[in-house]
């Protein structure tokens, strides 16, 4: 994609409630057309409430475009479905055939990016899936996550890429009779924010998510946090935090502490040693899941997405980061994610994690070269890295 764009506006939603009403209040002010990406479109009270909001829009005359992955929408009734496609919702699956007697690594490339385009005048972009995300049980809700809003220059860089895969899709689908109305994006200087929107997907953009991470990670010269909710990265990454820390640079990671995914919890843990003798701080996240995919550089550096560390989101997935050069959203960004850090996480210490017990150990290990086995299996060129 694109350098950095200046004139935005990017706001900093964290999590559900502040993300869901700033999305609805898009979605009932919208006058052409809604694009909607989306991992997870649950049908529990907060998947109403959007699916409503969109019904609505269509109803007045807006073209609503919802696409939802085959994976993540597995168990979405076709009822939940219909009842906005009457309303004139156009619905598409990524991928619909998910089933598991079905070897092939291609039905592994999910459409994991978190995206909606209103108008071509204002985005969001972010982690965040339609789901209710303050039921919680046994938790702290809501999830621990972010998005952003955008106004600005940039949506001529977003609006195209939403755009794009409902084309990519529909026809590949034969749904031929949904004429597309082309839509001029207009987005005036709004704001005094510099960003640069990044996707990645299996064509051109395979490594444009990662390689800004690492341009950023490379140019540190005080501090990198990254909040990361699936965190495996490969041997570049691994290296490049190294090498920071090394070069005297506060290194921090804030991960998930609460078992989600048994095989990649443990997995991504068989990583702690490397990082710990080199210096790395490493927090985990016990208050609620954590969701988040975000990072700050130097307080002046930060992102926000959909993309997770982790051979899924780097080697497989059609993912979207927004990058934000801005001081102001940085600290911000940095300020939440220390809360985050002293309210609900526990810092990992070099020689406690040392004295773990050898059950652990060789859980670890298992999942470690398990997951090492299924990059290399499922991915295609770049799965040594993970190695």
């Amino acid at each position: 994609m694109s350098g950095f764009v200046p004139g935005n506006s990017i706001k900093l939603l964290r999590a559900g409630p502040e993300y869901f009403p700033a999305l609805e209040a898009a979605c009932d002010s919208a006058e052409r057309e809604i694009y909607l990406e989306t991992y997870i479109f649950e049908e529990d009270a907060t998947g109403q409430r959007i699916a409503a909001t969109l019904s609505r829009a269509a109803r007045r005359g807006v073209v609503v475009h919802v696409m939802i992955d085959g994976f993540g929408c597995k168990d979405i009734s076709d009822d939940f479905l219909r009842v906005m496609q009457d309303d004139g919702v156009r619905v598409l699956k990524y991928r619909p055939q998910i089933s598991p007697w079905t070897l092939k690594r291609e039905r592994l490339r999910r459409m994991h990016r978190k995206l909606v385009v209103v108008d071509a005048r204002v985005a969001f972009v972010g982690g965040i899936n339609i789901i209710d995300d303050m039921h919680t049980p046994k938790h702290v809700p809501p999830r621990f996550d972010y998005a952003v809003r955008v106004e600005g220059p940039l949506l001529a860089e977003i609006h195209p890429v939403a755009e794009r895969l409902w084309m990519l899709v529909m026809w590949t689908q034969f749904r031929r009779r949904w004429q597309a109305s082309p839509i001029v994006v207009q987005a005036r200087p709004c704001g005094a924010q510099r960003a640069a929107f990044f996707v990645r997907d299996n064509l051109r953009h395979r490594d444009d998510i990662e390689s800004a991470y690492l341009d950023a990670i490379a140019q540190a010269t005080t501090e990198v946090v990254i909040a990361n909710a699936y965190f495996f990265p490969g041997k570049s990454f691994r290296r490049a935090l190294a090498d920071a820390a090394a070069r005297g640079v506060r290194v921090v990671l804030l991960l998930q502490g609460r078992v989600e995914y048994v095989l990649l919890h443990y997995a991504s843990r068989a990583l702690y040693r490397y990082f710990l003798e080199a210096g790395v701080e490493i927090y985990e996240y016990h208050r609620s899941f954590l969701h988040a995919k975000v990072a700050v550089v130097d307080e002046q550096w930060a992102t926000v997405g959909s993309s997770n560390i982790d051979p899924m989101s780097l080697l497989l997935a059609r993912e979207a980061n927004v990058m934000i050069d801005d001081a102001g959203f940085a600290r911000e960004l940095k300020t939440s994610l220390n809360d985050a850090m002293e309210l609900g996480a526990q810092r990992v210490h070099r020689e406690s994690w040392k004295r773990q017990s050898l059950p652990a150990r060789i859980m670890t290990w298992i999942c470690y070269e398990l997951v090492r086995f299924m990059t290399g299996w499922s991915s295609y060129g770049r799965a040594r890295e993970f190695k």
